[in-house]
């Protein structure tokens, strides 16, 4: 896969990514449950094995949406990456806040769109890539377009050509097969869980706990 040259790929110290119609196919589906609504989106999981496999080569990885979903949270807490979750025309404002707390210069930068709110995010970062399924005017203003639709392996499909490219991808495998990535996976999860789980139960007992206090002071 030679989707980048060894130079545009050594030369990116992030990926950003945005998640309707590059993560996911664009669709969402909603519906009643009970007195409130649900909202659920596909997410491919060869593209979470991927982002699992950039992490360990140490580059780290951000989401950013139009629209706020619980979906798009939980996917990216499981996965460990940065989410921002603001309205279209302001992405690039909110993208630039980022890469100034982490010290990223736009042109170190690699960012996936689709529509029409990722422009301005693509006409300044360093290599700006648009999905199959992306919109004419992204396409005119990217470098590349992947082979694979989003929410199908366009991610999966970005990464590994930067893995490639940048020579790391034996290396990256060799440790998967090891059982490292996998070992990063499971302890990424577990404290994930127990932080929720530890949290579940200070919300269960601190009623107890204050109606206890309420009974020794007569209240």
């Amino acid at each position: 896969m030679t989707l980048f040259s060894a130079a545009e790929a050594k030369r990116v110290r992030l990926l950003g990514l945005d998640v309707d119609g590059v993560l996911t196919d664009n669709g969402v589906f909603i519906g009643p449950v009970g007195t409130g609504t649900v909202e659920l989106k596909r997410f491919d999981i060869q593209d979470g094995l991927g982002l699992i496999l950039l992490g360990t080569a140490g580059m780290p990885v951000v989401w950013i949406s139009g629209r706020r979903s619980e979906a798009t949270s939980v996917r990216a807490a499981e996965l460990g990456v940065e989410l921002l979750q603001v309205p279209g025309p302001r992405k690039a404002a909110a993208f630039d806040e980022v890469l100034t707390r982490r010290g990223v210069g736009w042109e170190e930068v690699a960012f996936v769109g689709d529509d029409l709110a990722d422009l301005p995010i693509l006409r300044r970062v360093g290599l700006p890539i648009a999905v199959a399924n992306a919109v004419t005017d992204v396409k005119q203003v990217a470098t590349y377009t992947t082979s694979a639709a989003g929410g199908h392996g366009a991610v999966r499909e970005v990464i590994e050509a930067l893995l490639r490219a940048r020579g790391e991808w034996p290396d990256i495998l060799e440790r998967y097969f090891a059982g490292g990535v996998q070992k990063r996976e499971r302890t990424e999860r577990t404290e994930k869980t127990e932080k929720r789980e530890k949290m579940e139960r200070t919300e269960r007992t601190e009623p107890v706990r204050r109606r206890g206090q309420g009974e020794r002071t007569g209240r």
